[in-house]
């Protein structure tokens, strides 16, 4: 048991991990089969996850709904949302019903699923985002306090960039769109670059430890 819970699944990642990664050095039909097929075997362990993580909203909603905690009304919320949209989206795909008139998707028709996504979906969506701007004002506006000269200059860079990106700071300050423009295609750029090297470098160290066995924390009990 210890090896099928512990060794087999280090086996199974080493030879995977192995094989995926020399693919793409091997420029061979048979090579482009096999990564297809990998593909098509990430999508059915996907779709497993996906019911394992489905299951889990379920069991920690119903939990917290027998024991009525605070929020425990958003839950319901929840279990009526899920539900009901995947009742009418099942009913759409495998019965054809349609919601009457609407805008067109699908034979000149809105579909019932279609329906549901337009008007509650997306605006909640909307309000979210619209909520999330306020939070961001509100950390913008703690981190650009010039306590110190490195404040002062992303301030300074801020302040810039907001006046040559609204219209009216354009028209006041004309100079501040084309500073604008440099700011973000060669500074923002540069530094965009230099994050996404090193999120790179991170991403290969890390894959080198997992194919090795080195990191197992996805096993559930960590490094051994």
């Amino acid at each position: 048991m210890t090896f099928l819970r512990r060794q087999l699944p280090l086996v199974i990642t080493f030879v995977a991990g192995v094989i995926f990664t020399l693919q793409y050095y091997v420029p061979h039909p048979k090579s482009e089969i096999l990564l297809t097929e990998g593909s098509l075997w990430i999508q059915i362990i996907g779709l497993f996850a996906l019911v394992l993580g489905v299951t889990s909203l379920f069991h920690i909603h119903a939990v917290k709904i027998k024991r009525q905690e605070p929020g425990w009304g958003y839950s319901l919320i929840l279990y009526f949302g899920i539900v009901v949209t995947l009742a009418v989206g099942l009913f759409v795909q495998w019965v054809g019903g349609q919601h009457p008139g609407g805008k067109e998707t699908i034979d000149g028709a809105m579909t019932a699923f279609g329906w549901i996504y337009t008007y509650t979906m997306v605006p909640l969506q909307g309000t979210m985002f619209a909520i999330l701007a306020f939070f961001i004002a509100s950390a913008a506006y703690r981190s650009f306090r010039a306590r110190s000269k490195e404040a002062a200059l992303l301030l300074t860079a801020a302040v810039i960039v907001m006046m040559g990106r609204v219209p009216l700071g354009e028209y006041l300050l004309p100079v501040t769109g084309d500073i604008t423009l440099w700011i973000l295609n060669v500074l923002n750029a540069s530094v965009r670059r230099a994050i996404l090297i090193g999120i790179s470098l991170g991403a290969v160290a890390l894959s080198i430890k997992i194919i090795f066995g080195l990191e197992r924390a996805y096993l559930g009990g960590g490094k051994e």
